[in-house]
Order: C-alpha cells, then sequence, then structure tokens
C-alpha cells in the first residue's frame, strides 16, 4: 500500500486487540506515528514493541478524564503532534435476554467506557487540534445502534448516543478544520463477539455472506483518517455487509417457501 498517513500523528484506543490492534497496524503500515492506548498493558506494548519505532503504548482507561488527557499530552510530547484520534475502546454490558431481567449493574461502566470516553477523547484531542490547523476524529459507534433489536440494551444506547453526538460535534468543531465521523461495525470477530455464533449471525442478518474482519473496519478506519476524505464530517460508516440495510434475500427465501408449505406462523 501506499503512505496514506505520511507525517500523521494518531491515538488509537482499545488498541491492544480486535478492530483497535488493526487500525494500529494500519495506521503504521500507512506511514503514521499511532499511539496505542489501551488497559490491557501487556498486550498494548507487545503490539507497539511488533510497530517498531512508529508506534508507542500508553495505558489509558478512557472513562477517566485525567488519564486520556495524559494520552493526549503523551502522544504530542513523544510524536511532536496529533492529527488523528480514533475512539474505538468500547465494552458489552453482557445483558443479552430480556430487559426485565436486566439488574442494570454494568449502566455506569458500559455509559463510562462507550460514550464518556468518547466524548472526552473527542474533546481533549479536539482542544490540541484546533490550535494546530484541524484533525480528524473517529468513533466507533455499532450497527445495534442503528438497527433496533433485543438485548445489550445499555450498549445499544451508549452507542446510539455516540451517533448523535459525533454529528453534532462534527458541527462545533468545522470552523476548526476538525473532522468527526463514526464508523458502525456489524458481526465482526472480536473479544467482544466471541459467545456469538457468527455463521448463523450473518445467515439471519447480514445481505452479504462475506464474514468481516477487524482489517475491514480498519480500512474504514483510514479512509476518515486520510486526506482522502477531506470534504466528509458528520458521517456514520456501516461496516456491516449491509446488516443496517435489510434482510439477507435467502431468509427471505426461506420464510417464503416455508410459507408456501404451510409450515410457517
Amino acid at each position: 500500500m501506499g503512505q496514506e498517513l505520511s507525517g500523521k500523528v494518531a491515538i488509537v484506543t482499545g488498541g491492544a486487540s480486535g478492530i483497535g490492534r488493526a487500525t494500529a497496524e494500519l495506521f503504521a503500515e500507512e506511514g503514521a506515528h499511532v499511539v496505542i492506548a489501551d488497559v490491557d498493558a501487556a498486550r498494548g506494548e507487545d503490539v507497539a514493541a511488533k510497530l517498531g519505532a512508529a508506534a508507542a503504548f500508553k495505558r489509558t482507561d478512557v472513562a477517566n478524564a485525567e488519564e486520556v488527557q495524559e494520552l493526549v499530552d503523551f502522544a504530542v510530547a513523544r510524536f511532536g503532534a496529533l492529527h488523528v484520534v480514533f475512539n474505538n475502546a468500547g465494552i458489552s454490558d453482557g445483558v443479552f435476554g430480556s430487559f426485565l431481567d436486566d439488574d442494570l449493574k454494568n449502566f455506569q461502566r458500559v455509559i463510562a467506557v462507550n460514550l464518556f470516553g468518547v466524548m472526552v477523547g473527542s474533546q481533549r484531542a479536539a482542544r490540541h487540534m484546533a490550535k494546530s490547523g484541524g484533525g480528524s476524529i473517529i468513533n466507533t459507534t455499532s450497527t445495534a445502534a442503528i438497527k433496533p433489536g433485543r438485548g445489550v440494551m445499555t450498549y445499544r444506547a451508549a452507542k446510539a448516543a455516540v451517533i448523535q453526538f459525533s454529528r453534532s460535534l462534527a458541527i462545533d468543531l468545522a470552523e476548526h478544520g476538525i473532522r468527526v465521523n463514526c464508523i458502525a461495525p456489524g458481526h465482526i470477530p472480536t473479544a467482544m463477539t466471541t459467545s456469538y455464533d457468527m455463521a448463523r449471525v450473518i445467515r439471519l442478518n447480514q445481505p452479504l455472506p462475506r464474514q468481516g474482519m477487524p482489517i475491514d473496519v480498519a480500512n474504514a478506519a483510514l479512509y476518515l483518517a486520510s486526506d482522502r476524505s477531506a470534504q466528509v464530517t458528520g458521517l456514520v460508516l456501516p461496516v456491516d455487509g449491509g446488516t443496517t440495510v435489510g434482510s439477507p434475500a435467502s431468509l427471505l427465501n426461506e420464510v417464503m417457501a416455508a410459507r408456501a408449505k404451510g409450515t410457517a406462523k
């Protein structure tokens, strides 16, 4: 590939694994200096070591505003600037059953990481970018924020809030030359989806039968981080194989065939 991010400095939160790791690796390959932020120090330091001089690790809990500010200060001190922040760190509430049975015990932590972490990460990065000629902020939402469904209600609420926040922030920061966009991954194998029967989920929900991977999301992040998207802000970009468009034709065909046989209710 080319050097799409040559001369740029980026922060990737949740960068020790999954989508964050794939993005950090791609950004470095494309010429950026990357600061990997994560609560998993062992994995984060391992990723940074493998990327060499182009990368550094900073242990960061994105729910802690002081640690997020330290992360921004670290990136600027280490590499001399900050042009891109990918607020990607996130957790699930782990409640897949009925909302009536949800004790909401994980509410505060999920909101703190998935929403507050995005908000404070955007704010602290933007304060630097506004004084330094602009930049790109990329926030991870989810198809669960776009397409209604059962379960993980706190997660859905937090990710939906990320969309409204990001689109509003795109307006607020535009005068400073700062672009703000969202990526909405769907059915990507990560640590959060290990319990899923991914083949079944795709068959029932995703028009494209292809299995999406972390690199697919990383490629979208690369576009939004690079100058190729210089005129793009306020975008919510699903990387979901068409999940948010509608049900797969194969599933509809199954339902119609079952009805024709008189076996469907």
